[in-house]
């Protein structure tokens, strides 16, 4: 079994209050990974006392930001010389690839070393007053008590897109991981404790949405809630956070198109469309499964689309030459099913896949093959929806203009991309997308340095980029006369 297991407030390692448990499996093969605690409300309640005293009470949100950087800075450090270990258990408990999970963990160690260095270089900065004999000083502090609830796609890297400029603003926080992957947060929180931030500053709470994510959302304690998650969840958040008018950043998934233009390099084209879809199984909030296609070139990507996709080996992300794993759960295995079923009775047509993998070495697992729809339309379920698995649909296009349209005609606006030389076209094209991220001759690409976040119903606020440290901050003008004189305007 693995350690550590319990829940993390106040600087101690601590049962649930309840003392309730909860057995996380391999979605390889639906054995059992650990058994951790169970939280519930009156636990959340305890992190977030602890979070508040910390705040209100504790050194954390007075230490200078070159110290609150160097701790984060060394966590950086920490996490690279553990990564072997963190990917495998990230690889265990979410059953992606092994060689996906290193490359997490080295953009996470890189995610704490970007924001450790930043923290001293965002505070603040003197503005040019109209009045004379004064001073004018706009000031970054805190925004406070920062409730964290993390998706189960990707465990350690979703969550330290919100912790590491947190932390470097000087918040503290209550980090609530899925329920059914907290494994790696917990080894991280471990890691944290090592590096000596004061107690309370990090909490860390086990338990299912509905009783510690909601409780985050409800408190009149809780200044802001972070969230990486679907929709309706999302909507319901926003909802509960009203209470206290408490920020709330939310980051809520797409339906996001993948443009080939008749101009474009079609061929290499195709591995990047393949690397949108079948990371982690598709399960990917910036997925490109909105394939859409000249139609003068529609044909001929199709058939290459349909050969490498049938060449995908599926199996134990464990094993070196394992290209796609399993789906999470059982739940969004039937879910992606009943996307599929649902697409070819309203008319499209089914290329390959479509059905769970027959080999006797994946019978156990939560596995789906990888699934090309063709003949897709506007009207249908799959595109509109976000499936989150490993599907792909081509929709045919004739003009750029039908190109664009199409595109944007979603609730959806969190990434997008497409293919062409036409430097005129790049320009018109990039501009015309309502997305947070554009990306031209390419696709799924990001970086720490560059702001992540959707227009529309793919959520609002911004993470990553200096943008992500503003997320958990405060601005305040101070404003200072140094030579006040009477207005002599009441009275007199």
């Amino acid at each position: 079994m693995i350690k550590p297991t319990n829940l993390y407030i106040e600087g101690t390692w601590q049962e649930a209050i309840s003392k309730e448990v909860r057995t996380i499996y391999n979605p390889f093969d639906n054995q059992p990974l650990a058994t951790v605690a169970e939280g519930d409300r009156k636990d959340a309640q305890k992190a977030i006392s602890s979070a508040r005293s910390a705040f209100e009470s504790g050194d954390w949100r007075y230490t200078t930001a070159a110290e609150r950087g160097r701790l984060v800075y060394l966590l950086g450090d920490l996490i690279e010389k553990n990564k072997e270990k963190l990917a495998e258990l990230e690889t265990l408990n979410t059953g992606k690839t092994l060689a996906e999970s290193l490359w997490d963990m080295e953009d996470i160690a890189g995610i704490f070393r970007y924001y450790g260095g930043l923290a001293d270089k965002n505070e603040g900065e003197s503005i040019a007053s109209p009045n004379p004999n004064s001073q004018s000083l706009l000031v970054k502090e805190p925004i406070g008590v920062v409730g964290m609830i993390c998706p189960w796609n990707y465990p350690l890297l979703q969550a330290a897109w919100k912790i590491a400029p947190a932390l470097a603003a000087g918040c503290t926080m209550i980090i609530k991981p899925s329920e059914f992957t907290p494994l790696t947060t917990l080894l991280w929180t471990s890691l944290a404790e090592e590096v000596g931030f004061p107690k309370g500053v990090i909490n860390t709470v086990l338990g299912p949405g509905h009783s510690i994510g909601a409780e985050l959302a409800e408190s009149m304690e809780v200044d802001m809630i972070s969230f990486t998650g679907g929709i309706v969840t999302g909507k319901k958040i926003m909802e509960a956070a009203a209470g206290n008018v408490k920020k709330v950043a939310l980051e809520l998934g797409g339906k996001n198109p993948h443009i080939l233009f008749e101009d474009g390099d079609w061929e290499t084209a195709i591995d990047f469309i393949l690397n949108g879809v079948f990371f982690h199984a598709g399960q990917i909030c910036s997925a490109g499964t909105r394939v859409m296609v000249a139609s003068s070139i529609h044909d001929k990507v199709v058939e290459h689309l349909k050969q490498r996709i049938s060449n995908i080996r599926l199996g134990n992300g464990m094993e070196n030459d394992t290209q796609m794993g399993p789906l999470i759960s059982q739940t969004q295995l039937d879910k992606v099913s009943n996307h599929v079923q649902k697409a070819i009775k309203e008319g499209a047509k089914l290329v390959v896949g479509g059905k769970r993998p027959t080999e006797e070495s994946l019978k156990n697992g939560f596995f789906y093959e990888p699934t090309l729809l063709t003949d897709c339309t506007a009207d249908m379920a799959i595109v509109k929806e976000e499936v989150f698995g490993p599907v792909v649909h081509v929709e045919k296009f004739e003009t750029e203009e039908e190109a664009i349209k199409k595109a944007n005609d979603t609730i959806y606006g969190l990434s997008a991309g497409f293919w062409s030389q036409d430097q005129q076209r790049v320009s018109r094209v990039s501009k015309a997308l309502r997305f947070g991220t554009v990306w031209v001759n390419d696709f799924n690409v990001y970086f720490v340095q560059a702001p992540w976040g959707g227009y529309k119903q793919s959520g609002q606020g911004r993470e990553l980029g200096h943008a992500g440290l503003e997320e958990f901050q405060e601005v305040k003008h101070i404003y200072q006369n140094f030579k006040p004189s009477p207005l002599n305007w009441f009275g007199n």
